[in-house]
């Protein structure tokens, strides 16, 4: 059975690197390095290391104050890489128009980027036996 990982965070203001508050794409690679490490840490015991992302695609904007889902799954291990699949998705909207606290939970999630790497685990780092 693949492993599954998700991790949801709100974007800040500190994370807005453009105007607009528009948040800087590597922030979800940063999350699907979050959710890549907790993958690995279920499936080996360690953390490992990140060796390559194959395809990333950002498909929509993120805002300072969206809530971004982020997960992941292993779906093929090799004898210390995993192959991972990530997705990043915008679930809820702050509503600045009604008030400076409103928020919408959105009722499909935006998909706003996805993103396919490998992992690599040393062997002699791997403490669980599969």
């Amino acid at each position: 059975m693949s492993q599954k990982a998700m991790i949801r965070v709100r974007m800040s203001s500190h994370d807005a690197h453009y105007g607009g508050n528009l948040v800087d794409g590597a922030k979800m690679l940063q999350l699907f390095g979050d959710v890549a490490t907790e993958l690995l840490i279920r499936e080996d015991g360690d953390e490992g290391l990140f060796r390559a992302y194959d395809s990333v695609e950002f498909l929509a904007p993120v805002y300072a104050g969206d809530y971004i889902e982020a997960t992941g799954e292993i779906i093929s291990s090799g004898n210390t890489s995993r192959k991972m699949i990530f997705t990043a998705s915008k679930v809820i909207i702050p509503r600045p128009d009604i008030s400076p606290s409103a928020a919408d939970i959105l009722d499909k999630p935006i998909l706003v980027c996805k993103a396919s790497g490998t992992c690599v685990t040393p062997k002699d780092c791997q403490r669980t036996n599969k």
